[in-house]
């Protein structure tokens, strides 16, 4: 199994979790405009190579204040979003069962870069999307798409 699949079957289980609790979502965007409601999405190497892979194309350089993948108060990169975006919602009854399965996802994320060999790296989304050679569609017409980190350290462990 890939590490592809194995990061999406911990998005699977989280969504599994998520689900039954039930949380409510207005739809408001809230969620992806960072700066304006004080928070700030972070993830993992693994999450930002699964990300980097399938998200649509993106202006450069990202900031901070907001997701770029945000249109509309709606997430253009939905299946491959990252746990953090999985696990947050705005309804306040939600927010320590939310807390709980974020802490669990990123255990099972971590484990896994453990297992996998690679270093556990944990930083801003505009970090990793800053750094991205290319993303979805635009990436890949420009001849230049990011090498998942695995595949990278089976091919060239010194660009790490």
């Amino acid at each position: 199994m890939t590490a592809e699949a194995r990061v999406r079957e911990i998005y699977a289980a989280a969504d599994r979790a998520v689900a039954a609790f039930g949380p409510k979502c207005d739809a408001s965007g809230r969620c992806c405009r960072f700066t304006e409601y004080g928070h700030t999405l972070f993830i993992s190497q693994l999450e930002a190579d699964v990300l980097l892979a399938h998200a649509p194309a993106y202006a450069k350089p990202v900031t901070r204040d907001f997701c770029p993948f945000q249109v509309n108060n709606l997430c253009t990169a939905r299946d491959p979003r990252p746990l953090g975006c999985r696990v947050y919602f705005c309804d306040p009854a939600y927010e320590a069962t939310g807390q709980e399965i974020s802490e669990q996802g990123l255990k099972e994320l971590k484990s896994l870069s453990d297992e996998l060999g690679v270093p556990w790296r944990y930083a801003p989304l505009h970090v990793f999307l800053n750094e991205g050679e290319g993303a979805g569609p635009a990436g890949a017409s420009a001849g230049k798409v990011r090498l998942p980190v695995v595949e990278m350290l089976k091919s060239n462990p010194e660009d790490i």
